[in-house]
Formats: C-alpha cells, structure tokens, sequence
C-alpha cells in the first residue's frame, strides 16, 4: 500500500502527521484541487489542531501556485465549511480529523454549492494528479484573502426554526476542545437558552477527552454535568463539531438513529401543516429499523444508503431528499444546500421542546422501538477474511453488500464494515430487546475474533 492509499479514504483525506500528511503533501493536494475544480478561487478553513496551521498554509501556496485565490475562512467548524461553499458557490477545504485523536489531521473537500467529493466524485482524480507530481506553476500568482461568515453562518442555523416560538431551556453542551466552542455559543445568542459550555477553550491536544461523542466514556462529564444543574438538554459534539448527540434531561444519550427519527418526524409534521406530503427523507443502512417505520407512518418516503456523507449528498441530490440522518451524528438539510450540521439538527430538537410540556425523555419513547449494541469497534489481522468467514456462517439468512456485510434475520439483524478512517471493523446489531441484543452481539463477536 502507497502512503497516499493509506490517506485517501472512500469521502476524505485522513492520516497521522506528518508521517502521512505533511505540508508537501497539502501543497500538492491545493494544487490538484485547483486544477481539478477549473474554479477561479477556492475557500479554507481549519478546526483547532496545531498541525492545521502549516497544511492549510501549505495547500493554499499549492491553490495559488495554479493562478487560484484562497479565501481564508479561519477557524471554523466542518458545517461553516459546507455553508460557505454553498453561500458563496465556491469549492472548499476543510482540515480537520474529525473525532480521530490529536496526532491526526485531514482534508474534507467539496466543490461549489457543497456538492461532495468523495472517492467515486473526484478523490480518486485528484490522488491521481498527486501521484503524477506534474502540476507546473501557473504564470501568475493567486491572491489570498481573509473572510469571516460565523454571524452569517449563525443567522442561516436560526432560520430552520421560528425563533418566536422558543421558550427558556437550560442546555449543556460539551464542544470537547473543539469547534463547537467557537461556534455553538454564537448560534445561541439571542435565544431563549440558557446555554453552558464545557471544555469550550479550542485545543486541539484534547486535554479534558476525546472528541468523539460516540464513545460512551467521551460523554460522563456531560451525563453528570446535565444531572448536576438540571438541564433539560445535553448536547455532545464532535472536534470539528458537525456531528452531535443528544442527552436526556435524565443523563441519557440518545443513539443517532433516534435524533434521525426525531428530525424527520419534526419536519414531516411541518410538511402535512404546509400541505406537502411524500417527502423524500434519506437514512443510512446502520440506523435502526424504526427510523424507515416512523419516516412512512409520518408521510414520508425513506430511502436507504450506505455510510458517508459524499454518498448521501449525492442520494439526496438525485431524489431531491428534505433531510437525511447518519447513526453516527451526522444530519443532512436540503435547505443546508445537502450539507451535514449538528446545529441545524439541534435547533429542530429545541424547536420541537419548546413546543410541548413533555421533556425530551418521554419525547423520545415512541422512537425506541428496538435494542441497539451501539457501534462496536474490533481490531482484526484481517477485515476483508473475517468479513467473508461472517458471511459463510450466515449464509441461510438474507444478506447484502451495500456497504460492508448487513445480514437479515428478520427479528435481529447487523451490518459489519470496515472503517472508512481507521484500521477496524466497525459492528453495529439490533434486535428486539436487550437479552436478545447482547446475546447475539456475544454471538458475532464470537465470529470476528475467532482465529483461522
């Protein structure tokens, strides 16, 4: 494996620096994104992380270098990024390692309008003009500019809910160090929110816990913090804080697959009292079963797809979907031109508290039709091996490849793929109650580690 394949990954650029990403390397890559998108200037910005400053100082000498202008966005998070390149209808890059730890660093790109690109979208032709090295110097020199869009980007999350209609919550959020300590505390001002901010200094070192909300140990300081005071709300991003996850006002998280179905039930509910009906709604293959169930008893019409967020920009592209949801966070906006933010998501969820007496806990109830073992992560010698002797011993019950190896026993079922960022397997499994939840994890996991 070249060191750019073990980078390029199936909707990003990711790796450890500087052994697999240097400044060389975003110098080269600015220089083919430039060249790729034929744009006459291309937006950056950068989460926290101490090696952001020399990539993204490095990839945009590489964009000026093709006779490109950068406009320099700053310190932003990854749903600014988005915002941007809709707004302004200009490609981007953003660097940011998302949740991985501290000694990593990456390249989100999109093209204008937000549109993704991913490894069937563009990835694949710039790792190639990479590898080739044959990108000469333009004639002239773009220029370089600095712009700053977190008031605008707070006055576009406001506007997917009718602020007059908000009443006073008490909300914790944990930005982890991350994004979301810059952003979040500007999306609020002016709402009737009492908003506390945890971990909200930006250090890209993660002194207080990992940025990964995922990771049920990354959200006890919030569980607590959300007990201690009272909140009716917690909310747990991610470090470059376009994902997030919910906590009850009883400290209990809630999975994504739960918020994908709270969102799309929101905005259905909104539809029917504006007289549209048949929404398309986009959810992907690991979320649990009651997300397509609430989506079609609410008038809508969900529709699977794999993991990533190039993957369901593009599906929500083709069938002109209202909103997607991830189980790993992420929350998809048409009026968000397509592009991911778990702001707008936790600005419907505020929306819809205010609305009614009862608290999120009871709110969420009718949502949580089955068990879910949560993503489990394994490290195995071999993925693709173990993926293929899975299968085999499944092969009686319905299965497909999509993404990974989901497999159907109709009242249990699990999908097992390899991460798209790191070297593991990734195991998601639901079933009907958590006896039978933790005994059939107990089973695949058997599976996975058993050695040949």
């Amino acid at each position: 494996m070249s060191r750019l394949d073990s980078i390029f990954k199936a909707y990003d650029i990711r790796g450890v620096v500087p052994d697999q990403l240097d400044a060389d390397l975003a110098r080269s890559v600015g220089a083919a994104f430039a060249k790729f998108t034929g744009a006459p200037r291309i937006l950056v910005g950068r989460d926290m992380r101490p090696s952001g400053v020399e990539l993204t100082e490095a990839f945009a000498d590489g964009v000026t270098s093709q006779g490109v202008d950068v406009v320099d966005l700053g310190l932003i998070s990854t749903d600014l990024a988005y915002y941007a390149a809709g707004s302004l209808d200009a490609p981007a890059a953003m660097f940011t390692a998302s949740h991985n730890p501290a000694k990593y660093n990456g390249i989100k790109l999109c093209l204008a309008g937000a549109k993704p690109v991913g490894q069937d979208t563009g990835l694949a032709d710039i790792k190639e003009m990479v590898e080739a090295g044959d990108l000469p110097p333009a004639d002239s020199k773009g220029a370089v500019s600095e712009q700053n869009l977190l008031e605008k980007f707070a006055d576009h999350v406001r506007s997917f809910v009718d602020v007059d209609s908000l009443r006073p919550l008490k909300v914790v959020a944990d930005t982890a160090n991350g994004m979301g300590g810059l952003v979040a505390p500007v999306v609020f001002e002016g709402l009737p929110y009492e908003l506390e901010v945890m971990f909200g200094e930006l250090d890209g070192t993660f002194p207080n816990h990992p940025p990964d909300p995922i990771n049920p140990d990354n959200l006890k300081a919030l569980q607590a913090r959300v007990l201690e005071v009272g909140a009716d709300v917690g909310l747990a991003f991610d470090g470059d804080a376009d994902r997030v996850f919910l906590i009850d006002e009883k400290a209990e998280p809630m999975s994504g697959s739960t918020t994908t179905a709270f969102v799309a039930k929101s905005i259905l509910e909104k539809a029917k009292q504006a007289g549209k009906s048949d929404l398309a709604i986009i959810y992907n293959l690991i979320c649990s079963k009651s997300v397509p169930e609430i989506i079609e008893e609410n008038g809508g019409r969900p529709i699977r797809t794999r993991v990533g967020h190039s993957f369901i920009k593009s599906v929500m592209a083709e069938t002109d979907a209202v909103f997607g949801g991830e189980h790993s966070g992420h929350y998809y906006f048409r009026d968000n031109y397509r592009a991911d933010s778990g702001l707008i998501a936790t600005m419907v969820v505020l929306e819809e508290l205010s609305r009614v007496p009862e608290p999120l806990s009871e709110l969420r109830k009718p949502l949580e039709r089955y068990a879910a073992s949560g993503e489990v992560n394994v490290e195995v010698s071999d993925p693709p091996g173990t993926v293929e002797r899975v299968s085999e011993a499944y092969a009686d019950a319905e299965q497909e490849r999509i993404d990974g190896l989901t497999v159907d026993l109709g009242d249990w079922w699990f999908n097992l793929r390899p991460s798209n960022t790191e070297p593991l397997l990734r195991l998601n499994l639901e079933a009907a109650d958590e006896g039978s939840c933790k005994e059939h994890l107990s089973e695949v996991l058997a599976l996975i580690k058993e050695e040949t």
